[in-house]
């Protein structure tokens, strides 16, 4: 059982709590700042002057002061009038990631609210009570306010929740759940809906599925590599050390490790071809830059992970409760753009690797990759398919963090849309992992032709696993099905773990 204290959340635990369901509980040093700081809340519900969220309205209702005997009223009014997400609702594993980041930032003890609130949230993680949570909604600044309303409803026993897979109201699934829905206390709506922990969730778990990928466009380049008659020779390690960017020497480890036992590149060793295209001998420089800028993107997240983005902050220490900007997302809003501008370019590679293998006059292979073309189209649309996806990403890179919206009144007249730049993170990520797979397809078509030599042992890998899902292409038929196969794979995780397990175990 992990630990939630607020500041020890790493993107592995984070992964084992959303996707491995590991169970978790609040650390006992977390409780007493729990403790400490909901003191202070209590102490200023008690007082004649105004402290914003705990005897006033909200945003640019600030000045309104609430009677004391309306102070819980006030917080559930708050829940269901900032209930207004539109759009796709985020699937089960996405609001457990989100509810899962809310819960550590209560545990972070900077919230004011009570140690039964956190208690509450830790047992919906472990019982798999995950609120619907509409994906919209959000401008990224006074946090995440319309999704974590939705979140922070079903606690009430008000929404909608996903419970042991069937969607029903907040408070059957409690209740099915063993569990009781709570009363608010001053404070604690506004501590449930402040925060960046959508934007968070989301961005994490793309970049989580990023990084995986990343390993894999280099397997998949490597078999095109070899599906081409290809070459190897600019990967040499040396060549990489005089440009010394770790991402750039990673990918070029990579595709070394890959290709090892080519018999098809001894094949053609003493060609006449001098140098391979951009796509292929660059691909150490553009996949390794994306690397980089993962790294980035990973140390960015770690930090907000554990980040206290409430406002007011309640510090139990000092006794000081200040008004403050740590709800503002512009830091994550311009790490998810460059997440999402990153991503975008290793399907721009792929699909340019594609195009060669395709193209007989390059590749030497039968045109789209079929016998008796002509009558079979082979994969002449499926590259189609890979161009529209990499012009949609075109278009989805440009980034959202540089646009605002003034809201609430001019109150909140600068806004971070980081919810906008996760979103469009996760899409330019799902449409690169269908290049991916639709390049997978072709090379794995192109190394049939290349029969009996055997490719390095990465592509032996990737044409084994492939085809164990999809029989070689040999008159023309729907493809729509095989990109999906091998796309779930990559999204799922499926073929990352395969090759995990059968090349570095």
């Amino acid at each position: 059982m992990l630990l939630l204290d607020g500041n020890s959340l790493t993107l592995d635990k984070f992964k084992a709590i959303v996707q491995g369901n590991e169970k978790v509980s609040l650390c006992p040093k977390a409780k007493d700042r729990l403790i400490l700081s909901r003191a202070v809340v209590e102490k200023a519900a008690q007082q004649d002057e105004k402290v914003y969220s705990i005897n006033t309205g909200f945003g640019v209702l600030s000045k309104v002061k609430i009677n004391k005997d309306q102070l819980e009223q006030l917080q559930v009014n708050l829940i269901r009038s900032h209930c207004v997400g539109v759009g796709e609702i985020h699937t089960e594993l996405e609001s457990r990631a989100i509810l899962l980041l809310r819960t550590n930032v209560i545990a972070k003890g900077f919230s004011g609210a009570r140690p039964e609130l956190a208690e509450l949230l830790i047992e919906c993680l472990n019982r798999g009570i995950h609120p619907v949570i509409p994906s919209k909604g959000s401008v990224g600044a006074s946090g995440d306010l319309a999704p974590l309303a939705h979140l922070a409803s079903v606690l009430i026993g008000e929404g909608e929740a996903f419970y042991q897979g069937q969607r029903m109201t907040g408070s059957e699934a409690l209740q099915l759940a063993g569990l009781k829905p709570i009363k608010l206390a001053a404070k604690e709506g506004l501590s449930l809906i402040n925060g960046t922990q959508q934007m968070t969730a989301i961005g994490a778990l793309t970049l989580l599925s990023a990084e995986e990928t990343m390993d894999l466009a280099d397997l998949i380049c490597a078999s095109s590599l070899d599906g081409v008659l290809g070459t190897p020779r600019a990967y040499a390690d040396w060549v990489q050390q005089t440009r010394p960017f770790p991402g750039q020497i990673e990918t070029a480890r990579l595709l070394r490790a890959f290709m090892e036992g080519s018999e098809i590149y001894q094949s053609h060793v003493n060609c006449d071809r001098v140098q391979d295209p951009y796509s292929f001998r660059c691909a150490p420089q553009v996949h390794g830059g994306v690397r980089e800028l993962l790294t980035f993107v990973r140390h960015m997240l770690s930090i907000e992970l554990n980040a206290a983005t409430d406002n007011p902050l309640v510090n139990g220490e000092t006794g000081e409760l200040i008004s403050n900007g740590n709800f503002h997302g512009q830091p994550i809003a311009f790490a998810l753009d460059i997440l999402g501008i990153a991503i975008s370019e290793i399907a721009s590679l792929s699909e340019r690797r594609m195009s060669k293998l395709i193209d007989p006059q390059f590749s030497g292979l039968p045109t789209f990759l079929v016998k008796h073309e002509g009558l079979n189209s082979g994969f002449m649309m499926a590259q189609v398919t890979s161009a529209a996806l990499v012009s949609e990403n075109k278009l989805l890179s440009h980034p959202g963090s540089t646009d605002s919206i003034p809201t609430n009144n001019e109150k909140e007249d600068h806004v971070s849309m980081g919810p906008l730049c996760a979103r469009k993170a996760k899409t330019i990520l799902e449409n690169t992992q269908t290049c991916l797979a639709i390049e997978a397809l072709s090379a794995i078509q192109a190394l049939e032709f290349r029969k009996p030599l055997k490719p390095g042992k990465g592509p032996q890998f990737l044409y084994k696993f492939v085809r164990e899902r999809v029989p070689a292409l040999e008159t023309d038929r729907y493809l729509h099905n095989d990109i999906e196969s091998i796309f779930n794979t990559l999204k799922n995780g499926e073929m990352y773990s395969a090759m995990k397990k059968a090349l570095f175990s």
